[in-house]
Order: structure tokens, then sequence, then C-alpha cells
């Protein structure tokens, strides 16, 4: 095992940092379909910022590559694609299957094929392994074997990054799993956690998020009815807070790769099951709504000012999906951006972490690089950027005129009785 030369399928969020780190010990092929990210990587620039030009050099033994021929002599195969959802919130496996095509192509008796990425219970077995069957014409555990690590990477986090965080590993025979799981153990130095099968590793992956999800939704509505009560939902929650086993999450806007597209994955097979899942829908609806919501708050609040809405300028600080990362798939802040035009609202977006031409591309909004104070009727403040935290509330609300908004819906400063949050 110690020899086997691995190939990462898929050089994002997930893959780069698991390529980097084993590259730091074995010959790593980091195989990708994008040809600007190989070209950025073999030049040590990551994107992403989640590996720096330090740790990429450290990783000696990684090459990449866009050429699956490449990874002809191979013997591990770890697929980190994504996992999203259509415009229908259907789980959309086709970078999976393309991913399991690739393998296909160069797979030979002895491989294994590891792969995770999030999927619903059963999806390894039952969607992967049929591709990688019929591409290479060998047959799944006589001739290659699989196994499910799901990631854990929290992008921007740089706490608990790879190594530091517990590994959950399985595979389809008793000795594959043991074999993935010594595999793992070599980079992971918090630890490996070798899951009954492959199954209950899936299934392990989906609902970590899925109880995110539900705890964030069930804040979220508390907000919507201390709203009508005329309570400060940050006061209630600091009072119940102080009760041990009270559990600290705050209202906000739910977005990104994993907390709102994993519960979807888990549905979608509860459907075909021939369940119908009702609590976990239920969250979903209250957190995809919440962008929505947040627009509408910031519209009465305006109204409450006597601001000429239809007109009125409005800045958004930050669209990506959370704070000190340039990821901005699945953001929400976009939800709130298009209800506030719906109202004939002007609004501005900056943020110093995002890619212009990305943010153009995925969403139609450019970004705006210079602030200048006293130009906008609201301000919101979407996500809490350490760089917005550092210009403080006074700062922030220099950028408004004197009769304005100011939303802090990240809850970071201590407002005023007449600025606004969740």
């Amino acid at each position: 095992m110690s020899e086997s030369r691995i190939a990462i399928i898929g050089l994002g969020y997930v893959g780069l940092p698991l390529a980097v780190e084993f590259g730091k010990q074995r010959p790593v092929v980091g195989f990708d379909i994008n040809l600007g990210r190989i070209a950025a990587l073999q030049a040590g620039v990551d994107s992403t910022l989640e590996v720096d030009a330090e740790e990429l050099a450290q990783a000696k033994h990684l090459t990449y590559s866009a050429d699956p021929k490449d990874m002809a002599d191979c013997t591990i195969f770890i697929v980190t694609v994504p996992t999203p959802i259509d415009a229908h919130k259907r789980p959309n496996l086709t970078p999976l299957i393309r991913a399991s095509e690739t393998v296909g192509s160069v797979l030979k008796k002895g491989d294994i094929v590891i792969y995770e990425s999030t999927v619903y219970p059963g999806a390894t077995e039952e969607d992967c392994v049929p591709v990688l069957e019929r591409v290479s014409g060998l047959k799944f555990n006589v001739d290659f074997f699989a196994g499910y690590s799901p990631e854990r990477i929290n992008p921007g986090d740089k706490l608990h990054r790879l190594p530091d965080i517990l590994k959950v590993t399985s595979g389809s025979t008793p000795e594959v799993a043991q074999k993935v799981n010594a595999l793992y153990a070599q980079v992971v130095k918090a630890g490996t956690y070798m899951a009954e099968s492959i199954r209950v590793a899936e299934a392990a992956k989906v609902i970590e998020n899925t109880q995110r999800d539900l705890n964030i939704a069930l804040v979220n509505e508390l907000a919507i009815i201390f709203n009508k009560m005329g309570i400060d939902t940050e006061a209630v929650l600091k009072a119940a807070g102080t009760k041990w086993n009270f559990l600290p999450f705050r209202p906000g806007l739910v977005g990104g790769h994993c907390i709102g597209v994993d519960p979807y994955y888990l549905t979608h097979k509860a459907e075909a099951e021939g369940y119908h899942p009702q609590v976990i829908l239920a969250g979903r609806r209250i957190n995809d709504g919440m962008g929505a919501y947040a627009a509408g708050q910031m519209v009465k609040a305006m109204l409450r000012k006597k601001i000429q809405v239809n007109g009125a300028r409005v800045l958004v600080m930050g669209l990506t999906f959370k704070e000190n990362c340039p990821d901005l798939r699945n953001t929400r802040v976009v939800d709130m951006i298009h209800e506030l035009e719906t109202f004939g609202v002007d609004v501005a977006v900056h943020d110093p972490w995002v890619d212009a031409a990305e943010a153009q591309h995925e969403y139609g909004i450019t970004p705006v690089e210079v602030l200048e104070p006293g130009q906008y009727d609201g301000v919101i403040l979407a996500v809490a950027h350490q760089a917005f935290r550092e210009m403080g509330a006074p700062g922030i609300r220099e950028l408004a005129n004197q009769n304005s908004v100011f939303f802090d819906l990240k809850n970071v400063f201590d407002i005023t009785s007449s600025d606004l949050r969740l």
C-alpha cells in the first residue's frame, strides 16, 4: 500500500488538499478537466486559497494532468468531484458519472476506487460501480474494489484542515476497508473511523450537514416569530445559551456546496424508497426562503425611515457563501439581491474575496471595488469577512447617508435601536 501510486480526480477545495498531503509522501497524479486550473497549479497558484504556494512546493511527488493516460499506472483512484443539485433541487450526478467513466478507462485488475463526493446512501455501489464495470470490462469485488471516505473540508477554515479532521472510511470488502483505512491514516493525524459499510459511511456524511441545516432552520424560524413579536432574537439566544446544553446556532442565509445541498440528496433517496420526508424538507423551505425574507425586512425598515425604496441605492457587503473564502457556490446572498431588485432597489455588491469575472459569469453580478462614503440609502453586511469586521460598525455606517438603514445580517456588531438584524 505504501508504494501505491495514487490519482486524485478533481482538484477543488476537497481534492487539492488531499493530493498535497499524499504528494508529500508518495507519487500522486492530480487530475482535473479544467486546463486553466492545471496550469495555475503547475505555476504554484491555488485560486481557492486552500493551499498556499509553500505547501504546494512541499508536495514534491505531486504532478498535475488533464490527460487520463497519465493515471494509467495508478492503482488507487480517489474521486473528489462536486455533487450539486439541479434547478429542481434534484441530485446532479453528472460530474460523478463522468469521473467514473474517466477512471474506468484506465482501471486495472486489483485497483481500488475511493469516492469522497457527498452522495445519498447507495450511490457508490448503485450508480458509480456499474459505470466502472461498463467502461473497464472488469467485475466489481473480483477484479477491482471500491471505498468511500466522505470529505469534511471546511472552506476558508485554517484551523480544521485535512490532517486535523477525523476521517470516516469504508470499503467494499473487509480487507479493502482495512486498506482504505490504513491509506488515510498515513495523512490524517486526527485519526480514522472505519464504518461498517460504504452505505453507512455515505449516510453518515449526508446527515452531518442535514442536522446542521435543520438546527439553523429552527433558529431562522424563531427569528421570524420573534420579529413579529418585537423581541430581539439575539437577546433571546444569549439568554437561552446560559443553559449548558443549548446549541449556539444563529439565524442567517444557508448556502454553499454542503449544507444547502446535501439534504436534497437524502430526501431524493428517501422518496425513491417510498417515504416523503417532512422535517428535512420543511427546514430546507425555511432556509431557502431567508434571502427573500431578509430583503423584505430591509424594505420595511427603509419605509419606516421614509426612504423612497424604488430607486434607492443599497450596498450589499459580501457575496461568497461564507466568510473569508472566495467560494461562490450556491451563495444565497443572490436571493436577497434579486428580491431587493424586484422593489426597484439599485443594488451594489462589494466583496474583496470574489473574482469579478466569476461573479459575472455565475450570477450576472459585477462587484464594485471602490466604496465612497455617504453614497447609499442602506448597507447590508451579508458576509462576515474579517476585512469588514475590521472596518467596525462606524466605518460601515459612514458608507451610507445620514438617513439610512444598516442591516447587520451576520450579527457581527452591537447595533443601535435604529439598526436592523435578523
